[in-house]
């Protein structure tokens, strides 16, 4: 009985590790030929993660335009527009096809426009806010560097 017990605990906790990598790391991924990993989504998936790529780059262009014109408060409702509340309503579904890396820098991204929109309205620094954009970018280079989406 204790061995039964011991062999099922052990085939339970290898499903779960395998699941937990799969479904929380690795994601729904394949190797690709030009050094990309490739992320495979369905193409209702596939939108949504692209219309939230365009609301970031609508974002940055909008704080280009506030940083030309030195209005600090349209920078930080451009900003806040693509910060960690833009996250709300991604479906488990989709999060778990997306390797922890993607996560990770999209999480970071999110929280680095929070942070830009913060500062611009408490700091009023213009200097300041560039440096926060062009460490924002970053990530987006990063990302369109390292993965790519297919369906």
């Amino acid at each position: 009985m204790n061995r039964t017990c011991l062999v099922t605990t052990i085939l339970l906790l290898v499903i779960i590790a395998a699941g937990f990598y799969k479904f929380i790391l690795q994601g729904s991924t394949i190797e690709n030929s030009d050094d990309r990993i490739t992320i495979l989504l369905d193409e209702s998936e596939r939108n949504l993660v692209l219309a939230e790529m365009r609301a970031f780059l609508a974002s940055i262009q909008q704080i280009s335009q506030g940083l030309a014109e030195n209005d600090m408060e349209l920078i930080a409702l451009s900003a806040r527009s693509s910060g960690n509340a833009a996250q709300q309503g991604v479906p488990g579904s989709l999060a778990g096809k997306l390797p922890i890396g993607f996560k990770k820098l999209g999480r970071d991204t999110h929280a680095k426009f929070d942070q830009l929109a913060m500062d611009a309205k408490d700091l009023e620094d213009s200097s300041h806010t560039i440096e926060q954009l062009s460490d924002l970018m970053k990530n987006c280079i990063s990302c369109h560097a390292k993965y790519r989406i297919d369906i």
